[in-house]
């Protein structure tokens, strides 16, 4: 075998790993904020690493820079997705799962006031 067989191997197993620890993940947790955080960390870096270990597989071919180009695609796209969809989430209403007695007030409701309301006019709340 030789090295470069070696490494391709080493990301293909690594990104199994990751992506066996994502799937795990969104059966585990409790709440759609944990699942989309371990899909959108562990899962993102999984297809990563294993599309490397791919096109490094492939050699320097049109085949090994379109895995590449996947790679980039994947890269900016998966982590982007995964907070507009946490955000929605947030922003419709679903908050998230507290161990024990939930906090008494929302941390983060002076930094999601819609730009129309009048708090935000005012320079927030008094």
């Amino acid at each position: 075998m030789t090295v470069l067989e070696i490494l391709s191997l080493v990301l293909l197993g690594t990104g199994a790993f990751f992506l066996a620890v994502g799937s795990i993940g969104i059966v585990r947790l409790p709440d759609f904020f944990t699942r989309t955080h371990a899909t959108g960390k562990s899962d993102t870096l999984g297809l990563i690493l294993a599309l490397a270990g791919i096109a490094i597989h492939e050699g320097f071919t049109i085949n090994s820079a379109k895995l590449l180009a996947a790679v980039v695609f994947v890269a900016l796209t998966n982590p982007v997705g995964t907070h507009a969809l946490a955000r929605a989430a947030y922003r419709s209403g679903l908050r998230p799962w507290f161990v024990g007695n939930p906090p008494s007030e929302d941390p983060t409701s002076e930094q999601h006031e819609e730009p129309g309301t009048p708090e935000a006019a005012e320079g927030g709340p008094e």
